[in-house]
């Protein structure tokens, strides 16, 4: 099952609930019709809204020593839980039942052509912001769908070769640029190891647990046992295997953008990766780091350095 149809069937359950706390209140209660849909709609954002606050409660349990320069105060940790809900209610129940894997060529562009590639029980939905910055600075791009959700990580690197190779003959270009959520750092990684690095002008990964992430523990599927974490610095067999088999010149095409308060890899210093170049940020939950002004700057900021190998 895709990202994309498993997004639509938990709306439709959503959806579902709502209209049937809603039909409760307008029989037991006597409530007006609109008192009836608010009500309805209200509690399953609350059950939203209660699992979100949940996986920042077993972050920060799981968690590493935010450092000074990082730490948050009440009103910018309430914008903090705040922006993160916000970003994963629009993410879930918008951008994801409507995405499909698309590619852009613009064929006046100079610089490398991006491939994006998503996280775990995620799709191409969460580029809706990059996308249009890079249309915007005329970088070809392109994004890829993994699938199946919860599939064994190096399964992933075939179809990330596809993306590639697509996005290589479309683009003349012999090189690209990935950007990365989450899961999809590792999976760049793993594609890497089995077909070399000869292509990847540079990874840039967002919020990736490069070695691996306590909640991991919580989820379904190979990946997620691939990506668990029993603590600090401490990976999964997988994940040392994957680091066992990098060479510095490898690392050193890799940039790893992180945030101090991600709210799904914890601890949150798994992001840091020896011999990458690592980015920090604070006050960004771990779905913001796809949509906030400072990181997407960021990301361009790296691809515009960037330059472009001749055919």
């Amino acid at each position: 099952m895709s990202a994309r149809t498993l997004s639509r069937i938990l709306l439709l359950v959503q959806a579902a609930a709502a209209l049937l706390i809603g039909w409760g209140l307008l029989r037991w209660t006597g409530a007006a019709p609109w008192q009836a849909a608010s009500g309805g709609l209200g509690c399953v954002a609350l059950a939203r809204l209660l699992v979100n606050l949940n996986n920042f409660a077993l972050a920060a349990y799981f968690g590493s020593p935010t450092p000074a320069a990082f730490r948050l105060g009440p009103r910018a940790r309430l914008r903090l839980l705040a922006g993160e809900f916000r970003e994963s209610m629009l993410t879930t129940s918008w951008r994801m039942p409507r995405a499909l894997a698309q590619m852009r060529i613009h064929a006046d562009g100079t610089q490398v052509p991006v491939l994006l590639l998503h996280g775990y029980g995620c799709n191409s939905g969460y580029w809706a912001h990059l996308v249009p910055l890079l249309d915007a600075a005329r970088i070809s791009h392109a994004s890829v769908d993994l699938a199946p959700i919860g599939g064994d990580i190096d399964g992933y690197a075939a179809q990330v070769q596809r993306g590639v190779e697509q996005l290589c003959a479309a683009t003349g270009a012999p090189q690209v640029a990935i950007v990365a959520h989450s899961m999809g750092g590792l999976v760049a990684r793993a594609w890497m190891r089995a077909h070399g690095s000869a292509r990847v002008a540079r990874l840039i990964t967002l919020g990736t647990p490069h070695h691996g992430t306590a909640l991991a523990r919580f989820g379904l599927g190979t990946n997620t046992v691939q990506m668990r974490c029993s603590g600090p610095g401490c990976g999964s067999d997988w994940l040392q295997a994957l680091a066992a088999g990098e060479s510095a010149a490898m690392r050193e095409r890799i940039t790893s953008i992180y945030t101090h308060h991600d709210n799904i890899v914890s601890p949150q210093t798994s992001s840091v990766l020896p011999g990458a170049r690592n980015i920090a940020f604070g006050g960004i939950g771990h779905v913001g780091l796809g949509t906030n002004p400072r990181v997407l700057a960021e990301v361009l900021r790296e691809l515009a350095e960037l330059e472009r190998l001749p055919t």
